[in-house]
């Protein structure tokens, strides 16, 4: 009984001892791959970090772009308005009312945006027009109204071809906004909610800022005739919805008119 005891002490010891090895292995083993893991943790962290790096880059870099263009489409809707002796303002109050007029109507507030910045590209192909044409003091004679009329064909030609949301939503600026609710206009007679919105909203806010500034064919109108205009021309020429929005908020309009008055 004695010597089966003692047997089974010995194995039990030789277990021990294995065990031991076996645990102190273990322990390396994992201890060793902590350290692998940190170095590739460390590693990967500087990847990380370097990948967020780049990242800023880009975001900072798109930014740019997109302030770029913004600034090139305005310059050029300038330059499109001063060819016809119209100041720079006039493209900034413009794009005042078309932003209001969007977001009022309930487009989201990146689109509304985005509408301010295309709108002074509306007549940007009168760049094309004769200044015998686009300057002559009084009526057009017909002959010249059709060439002044190819101004937003012109347009829209300028601006086709671009995959850039913003250029893309100018050149319907530029192509619509001479259309009429009632289809009347031009360059396609397209009716009510055939023509987009973005052409319907800058109708509005053009036509309002052209008849009370003066022109070379004209003088400004004051504001109870401009108005009569509006309400005779709802549903006609305007989209009745967006005359409602303007004299709903008719004082927001005066107030953008007013800090952005032309100065000679």
């Amino acid at each position: 009984m004695s010597i089966n005891k003692n047997k089974l002490i010995d194995e039990i010891e030789t277990l021990k001892e294995e065990f031991a090895k076996t645990t102190d292995k273990l322990v390396k083993d994992v201890k060793r791959q902590d350290k692998i893991m940190a170095r590739s943790d460390k590693r990967q962290r500087q990847e990380y970090d370097e990948l967020q790096k780049k990242f800023l880059e880009v975001e900072a870099l798109q930014k740019e772009i997109e302030d770029t263009q913004k600034e090139v489409v305005f310059t050029m809707g300038a330059i499109g308005e001063s060819r016809s002796k119209e100041t720079g303002n006039h493209v900034k109050r413009v794009a005042e009312y078309s932003k209001i007029l969007a977001l009022y109507y309930g487009l989201p507030a990146k689109e509304a945006e985005m509408l301010k910045q295309a709108s002074p590209m509306h007549d940007i192909g009168k760049v094309a027009i004769p200044d015998a044409v686009l300057n002559k003091p009084g009526r057009f004679n017909e002959e010249e109204r059709r060439i002044m009329d190819t101004h937003a064909q012109l347009g829209y030609d300028m601006l086709k071809m671009s995959n850039r949301p913003l250029l893309k939503m100018a050149a319907t600026v530029a192509y619509e906004h001479h259309e009429k609710y009632n289809g009347t206009g031009y360059p396609n007679q397209l009716k009510g909610e055939e023509i987009h919105i973005y052409g319907r909203i800058t109708a509005l806010a053009d036509v309002f800022d052209a008849l009370g500034s003066d022109r070379c064919y004209k003088e400004a109108w004051d504001d109870e005739r401009i108005f009569n205009m509006f309400k005779e021309e709802r549903g006609k020429h305007f989209d009745p919805k967006l005359i409602d929005i303007f004299f709903e908020n008719l004082d927001e309009f005066l107030k953008i008119r007013e800090s952005l008055k032309d100065t000679f």
